[in-house]
């Protein structure tokens, strides 16, 4: 392994911490609460999360313990994946929006209220509002 090799996180650690964000920010949890229940700093974390350091097989089963989701959650849309059966280019690149989306500030704050709107006819209302408002044709 060369010199810059060493330096530059792998695709995969980068992919893999990104998704523990996505879950842990999903569920409002802090690095802190995390590293708490693993038993590690919220600075591990926050390399984990940056892909500075590579998570080892038994802690990213723990983690997706304490996250509540399979360990596969953490390598889905990895980069170097092949698409699976009858998905196309467009779905991967929407697949990719949405979980950027709802990673961010926004994304996270937009779907906890939305889904603690219990009418149905309500959600639907404000769906074709936000459609209206992008001017775009959006199903």
């Amino acid at each position: 392994m060369t010199e810059d090799n060493k330096k530059k996180p792998n695709p995969i650690d980068i992919h893999v911490g990104s998704r523990i964000r996505l879950r842990r920010n999903m569920l409002g949890m802090s690095q802190e609460k995390l590293g708490e229940n693993l038993g590690i700093t919220f600075q591990q974390i926050q390399k984990y999360e940056k892909g500075t350091n590579r998570v080892g097989a038994s802690r990213l089963q723990a983690i997706a313990s304490i996250l509540g989701v399979p360990v596969a959650f953490f390598f889905e849309d990895a980069p170097g994946q092949e698409a699976a059966p009858g998905r196309g280019f467009a779905e991967d690149t929407s697949m990719a929006f949405a979980v950027e989306f709802c990673g961010s500030p926004e994304g996270l704050q937009l779907n906890r209220a939305f889904v603690k709107i219990a009418d149905a006819k309500v959600r639907r209302r404000i769906i074709d509002l936000v459609k209206s408002l992008s001017n775009d044709d959006l199903d």
